[in-house]
């Protein structure tokens, strides 16, 4: 199995740099020359940027779509980078991590209070648009804990500065008040009640707290870990979000939520919200996967499935492998299921697959960085095999 995995991650490795971290992304349909033909309308835009997403073909070569660099793309990169490191000793992957960090660095969104990143593309959303390189709290938590994670393997006291900065901007915001918190929002743009985004900040700040004591971030981190744990579902489950049009539940956003709670927990040692992490964390594991690994997109069918999803479930499971015995098994599982139904001869993962098809484009950040940041941290938690129980 290690020798599958290992083979796995070197040849996604070696397909991404082939390409110099540039490629598509799910979202980029409205960098192609057809967006003049919605004029100018969000329905329009949307309709275009969903053909050119779900589409089984890829289409992106006859339409002007070309591929594009990724600040989360290289965020993941750098993560796997660092683990491979502390996991081999090998001193070529702390080179590559250092270089993907060093981009990132430069490649931070101007104009703005620390660091932060945004998409390097515009995105229209259910609810308005995101100009190209607006920054948001997922894109800047996740690179967020890339610094973390290079900082705790590949010791270097700017990383940590780097999180930091990228706390500071987070906690400029704004808000959703409520009575049991406050809710952090996606971009600047203005309010959105969108759990994974308002965790992935929480959990940022509270990992960064744990090694830069900043009562700011500890304060706010708790108020956001309290609104989406006081609306998690009585079965353990979260809405994406709490506005009538974000009421759906799927894997790799309920496993993001999963993550940065964990993380909340451990940074703080804050009991309180401890039996929601449970809640959920059960939840998750009973819903998602087939016995054989398989993963599904959402709580209530089979298809599709989703590459981000697999690779998210593998990271998280190896994540909770100090607070469960079978979440290591389990994301062998998962990526055993993943490379054999998912992985391509040349090395890249396909998008998605369906009941008679598959949708086969080769994205960067979304497939290819995922499942290298997945697989590295599945090779680093194996040689570490910790046990534990989750209690």
């Amino acid at each position: 199995m290690e020798e599958t995995i290992e083979r796995s991650l070197r040849a996604v490795q070696a397909w991404v740099e082939e390409r110099n971290y540039r490629g598509y992304d799910p979202g980029d349909g409205l960098t192609s020359f057809l967006r003049p033909l919605t004029g100018g309308t969000l329905m329009g835009e949307r309709i275009l940027q969903q053909l050119v997403w779900k589409s089984p073909i890829n289409l992106r070569p006859w339409i002007g779509v070309r591929p594009l660099e990724s600040t989360k793309g290289r965020g993941f990169m750098a993560g796997g980078y660092a683990r491979l490191a502390a996991a081999t000793g090998e001193a070529v992957y702390t080179a590559k991590a250092r270089a993907c960090l060093d981009w990132l660095e430069a490649a931070r969104e101007p104009g703005q209070v620390g660091f932060c990143w945004g998409n390097h593309f515009d995105f229209s959303t259910r609810t308005g648009r995101i100009p190209a390189h607006t920054p948001t709290i997922v894109w800047t938590s996740l690179i967020g804990h890339a610094f973390l994670d290079a900082h705790d393997l590949l010791p270097d006291p700017g990383y940590l500065e780097v999180a930091a900065g990228a706390c500071r901007w987070i906690l400029t915001l704004p808000r959703e008040p409520a009575d049991d918190g406050a809710c952090l929002s996606y971009t600047a743009l203005g309010v959105n009640p969108v759990h994974n985004a308002n965790l992935l900040g929480a959990g940022l700040l509270a990992r960064t707290w744990s090694l830069r004591p900043d009562p700011e971030f500890r304060a706010v981190a708790r108020a956001a870990v309290a609104y989406s744990c006081h609306r998690q579902r009585p079965d353990g489950s979260w809405w994406y979000g709490e506005a009538p049009n974000h009421r759906w539940i799927d894997s790799f956003h309920t496993a993001y939520n999963l993550d940065s709670l964990k993380r909340y927990l451990d940074a703080t040692g804050d009991e309180e919200f401890r039996p929601h992490l449970k809640r959920g964390y059960e939840y998750y594991r009973g819903t998602f996967f087939g016995s054989d690994g398989r993963p599904a997109y959402y709580h209530n069918r089979r298809h599709p499935v989703d590459i981000q999803c697999a690779a998210q479930a593998i990271d998280t499971f190896c994540l909770f492998a100090d607070a469960d015995a079978g979440a290591l098994p389990r994301a062998r599982l998962i990526a055993e299921w993943t490379i054999r139904n998912m992985q391509e001869p040349d090395g890249h993962f396909i998008h998605r697959r369906y009941p008679l098809l598959r949708a086969a484009t080769p994205y960067f950040h979304w497939g290819q960085a995922t499942m290298f940041h997945a697989l590295a941290h599945l090779i680093f938690q194996c040689a570490r095999r910790p046990v534990a129980t989750l209690s």
